[in-house]
């Protein structure tokens, strides 16, 4: 039996937010590439330092960016439309592309354990659909939420105080998995704790603010997150 003084060790965890980018699925590449390529033809010079900065972005901030930055004079949504089609065809003709190892066992492990899970990605809701379509996700997550319906892109902690307003679930009892900087710097503005998911594709990403850091998803389980440290 657990003693009453026990119980404040533990922070009740009623839903679980997952970023997709990093965590879910590795897509950087395919972003990556068809940024490049757009970045050649509008003539931007770009360093992959300068390039880092941009992730756990949204497309729209990044342009809206960049726009700024270098007098671009092609509207916004026109820059966005032709990295979308330069991604799309990307991911359509992608033969290797595949959920993360451990992601999917601990979505069905949460899922058993009646845990609700939320997606709160900073990509668009047209390559939310490729990837949740490609690998039959939907039937898993109660919320999707893009970050192209926010004006300002994490570490801004607006789009998961939003994921925890439609759960329905206060920010304190959310867990938010991350693997980009920004991400969990957004994470913890909100009040939510959070994992740092640091990963081979998360290179040069500083996680040690999250409460935790793992190398893998598969140290993750339910049981470990109902039962998080307060």
């Amino acid at each position: 039996m657990v003693k009453e003084e026990e119980c404040y060790l533990y922070r009740m965890i009623r839903t679980v937010i997952f970023d997709m980018d990093g965590v879910l699925v590795d897509t950087e590449p395919l972003h990556h590439d068809a940024f490049f390529r757009h970045f050649a033809e509008l003539g931007i010079p770009m360093t992959a330092a300068e390039y880092a900065t941009f992730l756990g972005a949204s497309t729209r901030n990044v342009y809206q960016e960049l726009k700024a930055q270098f007098g671009l004079r092609e509207e916004v949504e026109t820059l966005i439309q032709r990295k979308r089609e330069l991604f799309g065809k990307s991911f359509d003709e992608s033969t290797t592309l595949e959920l993360l190892p451990g992601a999917r066992p601990l979505i069905e492990d949460l899922h058993r354990a009646g845990v609700p899970l939320q997606l709160a990605s900073s990509a668009s809701k047209e390559t939310i659909a490729r990837v949740f379509t490609r690998f039959g996700l939907y039937p898993y997550f109660d919320n999707l939420i893009s970050g192209e319906d926010f004006p300002r892109s994490k570490p801004d902690p607006a789009i998961f105080l939003h994921a925890a307003q439609l759960a329905g679930v206060p920010p304190h009892e959310c867990l938010v998995i991350e693997d980009s900087a920004n991400g969990v710097t957004a994470a913890k503005a909100a009040g939510m704790a959070c994992v740092g998911y640091k990963s081979e594709h998360s290179e040069g990403q500083n996680l040690d603010h999250a409460d935790r850091v793992v190398a893998h998803l598969g140290q993750l389980s339910a049981t470990a997150i109902q039962a998080w440290p307060a």
